[in-house]
């Protein structure tokens, strides 16, 4: 590319030749001289205005396909699509193995009778039973028609001895016998006669500890964690059982049996059986509507000075005894026997 200093001296001599041409050549035989020594080049001229964008050509040929560029970096993960439509159910599966047992449940209700079945096929021949005992010997019969005479039969068991003939005389005396076997025993004895009245023992002092109670209804629905007031007395004679504690206290070693018997009214009802704090028993029963019962019992072995008693367990919606004029809720317990 042309700089443009060089463009304006090629264009000044461009014009000098043009001049010389035109000037009518006067003297037909002079010889042109050397050419002079070129002038300085002139000043920079402005710059010319850019060129238009030309016309935009027709598309190219397609290149040929490049090499496949490098992986490119994985992109963030997009949102979760909406769930699509719900496919076509697919085929039924094998079945699977069979699970191990589960622990049985509890028992159900008694179910309503079923149809009555079809006779059954007849059974095989069973095995003989054990012989029977020998019945009683019938009446006679009737005397039958005599038959004819027959054959002489066998000679017959021997028969029972017959009635003593008359003694006769006496014979010597023999040598001693074997020793024979024991004779078949007798028959009892008739009863003898009542013997004489002894003398009047003296009577035993029997230990005796006994109690129960109920609930009033002042005291039904009782608060948890504390012996239950069973203050209305049904039998206490020996006083071992104190109304205001609700405590039973042991005063003759031995063993003694405990029971309850509970109405359940509005809540449920979890008590406990105590003996000196620690718990023995637990019962609980869960109140469905209407009224519902409940009992436990214990037979335990105390020492004198120990003390039982009855209290809700947990918390106080499980205390619901109940008790009114037609309810009732019993405490009770007694000596078995001293030790």
């Amino acid at each position: 590319m042309l700089f443009p200093t060089q463009i304006c001296m090629l264009f000044l001599v461009v014009l000098v030749n043009a001049a010389e041409q035109s000037v009518p050549d006067k003297n037909t035989g002079c010889v042109y001289g050397h050419p002079g020594i070129p002038g300085d080049p002139g000043h920079n001229g402005m710059p010319g205005r850019d060129g238009r964008d030309g016309a935009k050509g027709d598309k190219g040929d397609r290149g040929d396909i490049g090499t496949c560029g490098t992986t490119g970096k994985e992109g963030p993960k997009g949102d979760k699509g909406e769930p699509g439509v719900s496919g076509i159910a697919g085929v039924k599966g094998k079945r699977g193995d069979n699970g191990e047992r589960g622990p049985p449940g509890k028992m159900g209700p008694q179910g309503f009778p079923g149809p009555l079945g079809l006779k059954g096929q007849k059974g095989e021949l069973g095995l003989p039973g054990p012989q029977g005992i020998k019945g009683d010997v019938g009446p006679t019969g009737p005397v039958g028609p005599q038959g004819d005479i027959g054959y002489k039969g066998d000679k017959g068991i021997q028969g029972p001895l017959g009635p003593p003939g008359r003694p006769g005389p006496k014979g010597e005396v023999g040598h001693p016998g074997i020793k024979g076997s024991i004779g078949v025993r007798g028959e009892k004895g008739s009863k003898g006669d009542i013997g004489e009245q002894g003398p009047k023992g003296d009577m035993p002092e029997i230990p005796k500890s006994a109690f129960s109670a109920r609930l009033s209804e002042s005291s039904k629905l009782p608060a948890a964690n504390t012996p239950i007031l069973f203050d209305k007395i049904i039998y206490n004679r020996q006083g071992h059982y104190d109304p205001q504690t609700g405590r039973f206290t042991c005063a003759i070693r031995g063993v003694y049996y405990f029971t309850y018997y509970i109405t359940v009214f509005s809540r449920n009802v979890k008590v406990v059986l105590m003996k000196n704090g620690q718990r023995v028993i637990y019962t609980m029963d869960s109140y469905q509507g209407g009224e519902d019962q409940a009992s436990g019992g214990a037979v335990l072995e105390l020492e004198t000075g120990d003390k039982v008693w009855l209290q809700v367990a947990d918390k106080l919606l499980f205390n619901g005894l109940y008790a009114d004029e037609d309810d009732d809720t019993v405490f009770s317990g007694f000596l078995l026997f001293a030790t």
